[in-house]
């Protein structure tokens, strides 16, 4: 029986982390290319499966395909709605060499994309042709990572049952690399100034509180959940939230609960949600949300 809770130190998989951030990056800009838009990009996350990670069915002429990273089997499936199945092993590679391999399945089932082949939201990036750098891949720290996204998966959406307004999918944004949640209080958030990111001022059109779990990088170089809110509120970064693990990033703007406190926690999935509520409810209240019109009841919680 898989372990619910692994551990995956950012450092022990740090080689097989960036391989499979590549990785995902080529397989997500697909999603990117062809599914029909949706507020706030919605369109092209990943989501967990019950194997890895997937596109879910992309519309391509009149066929659907879906592509699915399977963490338990190791393979790459690429599967078409008229019954076709291809697969790629997961194994040691250079992410030219898995762009190669999987843009010839693509075009042996007869699908053509036209995709920006070079990474996004990281440092130094290598055109995914040219990469040779990253050729990682761990089966078993993929495993784990993969038990971490279920456990992390299954409490964000316990905690997206609480909310009555707006909220976007429990997702894996491929750029950052992180599962994400969020909620919107029904307003739109300021203009953005012309010199900020054109994807982030789509991102953020609206207020919004938002969730997640990712592994860690950066200056929180260990696996973490964490909660922020959007603009940010004067006083939130000051307000003590619970569990006694939290703290306030200032560096990111982010509350973060290392994974590690979670996981040697006699009651982790409870800890978990105490966050994201404890971290919710500073952000809308001061901020000013409608929280009798946007919270289910407690007593409704499931």
């Amino acid at each position: 029986m898989p372990e619910l809770w692994p551990s995956l130190p950012l450092a022990d998989w740090q080689d097989t982390h960036d391989t499979l951030h590549m990785w995902t990056q080529i397989v997500g800009k697909t999603r990117l290319a062809l599914a029909p838009k949706q507020n706030h990009w919605w369109h092209v996350p990943l989501y967990v499966s019950a194997r890895g990670l997937t596109t879910t069915p992309m519309p391509y002429a009149s066929r659907a395909f879906e592509v699915e990273f399977d963490f338990i089997d190791h393979r790459l499936t690429v599967e078409t709605s008229d019954g076709t199945i291809r697969a790629i092993a997961l194994r040691p590679q250079a992410v030219a060499d898995f762009y190669r391999e999987y843009a010839d399945v693509l075009a042996g089932l007869g699908i053509a994309v036209h995709l920006w082949p070079v990474p996004v939201e990281v440092e130094r990036p290598i055109p995914f042709l040219e990469d040779r750098v990253h050729a990682s891949y761990d089966a078993a720290q993929a495993h784990r990572f993969f038990r971490m996204l279920l456990q992390a998966d299954r409490i964000m959406k316990r905690f997206q049952g609480r909310f009555l307004g707006k909220t976007s999918p429990v997702h894996f944004f491929w750029g950052a690399f992180d599962l994400a949640l969020t909620r919107f209080s029904g307003r739109r958030a300021p203009e953005h100034t012309e010199s900020e990111w054109w994807v982030l001022r789509e991102a953020n059109s609206h207020e919004e509180i938002s969730v997640g779990f990712w592994p860690g990088s950066g200056s929180v170089a260990e696996p973490a959940f964490y909660a922020y809110a959007r603009p940010e509120p004067p006083g939130l970064a000051s307000t003590a939230i619970r569990p006694a693990a939290a703290y306030y990033s200032r560096e990111l703007g982010d509350f973060i609960l290392p994974y590690e406190a979670v996981r040697s926690a006699s009651a982790p999935e409870e800890m978990v949600l105490e966050f994201y509520q404890s971290a919710y409810s500073a952000g809308a209240e001061l901020a000013r949300w409608d929280r009798a019109a946007l919270d289910r009841p407690p007593a409704e919680w499931v």
